[in-house]
């Protein structure tokens, strides 16, 4: 790895995605120009020294309503060019002075075969969790959590589920071989034995489901009346010191604040509540993170995926206070 800072480069400055020659820092890039990786990161496949890699899963086979989350990594990534620029508010510091991440690009898988996806997706998965990198995944529907996850608990054994969203997705799958489905997978994360719900949580719920299988719901009119910092609370006393997988469906906001999605639901979070929570779970012990269900056929102006962009950046700020990075950088 190059010694040089990245704030010093000599290089040009634009297309940091390809040109870059550190892994560390951040250089300023005219937000309306050069190539849109996520947070202008390096596109490499090689992890060596890496904290995380960012991937993309352009698979919304398993949507139940309105399609396009295929084009969520592309459209995150874009939006990610504008706070790409310096220090994140309110952290007062750069995460990628810290911790080094690129862009890993996409999973690739054969469309036509929709049976060999979550396999693929596993793979995929686990090739980088292999390298000793830690994941962050765009989706994609949310079903691409059930294989993300699975690839985790091979490593981790069975996980606690931080999840954000308008529904549960744990409503019962009658296939013993696992349902396709972006509303089933958690049930069978649950049969499975991957994911334990006594100390799992999930959050922004406001759909009906009559069996919640033992998850723990703090469901949108509960984080309406009691705010963030009591839902923080809540999440620490159940996550506790387990391991943990934080999963983002981009409808637990409010559609005013996300309505690019597949299933808006109304009633929900606003991106300055669901900010909030992300920023107080910096202490817990979360090994990845996924952003999915962003369409941006249907978005206005960006919002939902620069919502989805903020939410991750977030998260690595969180991981950056708190995980020390593989290789520090030089001074």
């Amino acid at each position: 790895m190059a010694a040089q800072s990245a704030k010093s480069s000599t290089v040009d400055a634009i297309d940091q995605a390809f040109v870059r020659q550190e892994l560390y820092g951040t250089v300023h890039e005219n937000t309306f120009s050069g190539a849109l990786s996520f947070m202008r990161r390096l596109y490499s496949k090689d992890l060596r020294g890496c904290d995380f890699a960012v991937t993309g899963v352009t698979f919304d086979s398993a949507t139940t309503n309105r399609p396009g989350a295929r084009f969520g990594p592309q459209a995150v990534r874009a939006a990610s060019v504008n706070l790409a620029w310096g220090p994140p508010w309110p952290w007062g510091f750069d995460p990628f002075d810290r911790l080094a991440v690129v862009d890993y690009g996409d999973c690739d898988f054969d469309h036509g075969r929709l049976d060999s996806v979550p396999l693929e997706v596993e793979r995929h998965i686990e090739k980088i969790l292999e390298t000793d990198t830690r994941c962050i995944v765009i989706g994609g529907d949310h079903y691409i959590t059930l294989p993300i996850v699975r690839a985790h608990a091979k490593r981790l054994g069975k996980i606690s589920l931080i999840h954000f969203d308008a529904h549960s997705d744990t409503w019962k799958n009658e296939d013993e071989k696992g349902r396709i489905d972006h509303g089933t997978m958690f049930y069978q994360a649950v049969q499975e034995g991957i994911v334990d719900p006594k100390t799992s949580v999930q959050v922004g719920i406001r759909t009906h489901n009559s069996d919640p299988l033992g998850f723990t719901w703090l469901d949108a009119q509960w984080i309406h009346d009691n705010g963030p910092k009591r839902a923080i609370k809540e999440i620490h006393n159940i996550v506790g010191t387990s391991d943990a997988y934080l999963t983002f469906d981009i409808d637990c906001l409010d559609p005013s604040c996300a309505p690019g999605t597949g299933t808006p639901v109304c009633g929900g979070l606003t991106t300055a509540q669901a900010q909030e929570i992300i920023r107080g779970l910096g202490e817990l012990s979360i090994h990845g993170m996924d952003l999915v269900e962003v369409a941006p056929a249907y978005d206005v102006g960006e919002i939902t995926a620069l919502a989805g962009a903020s939410l991750i950046l977030d998260f690595l700020c969180t991981q950056a206070q708190n995980i020390a990075p593989k290789i520090r950088r030089p001074d």
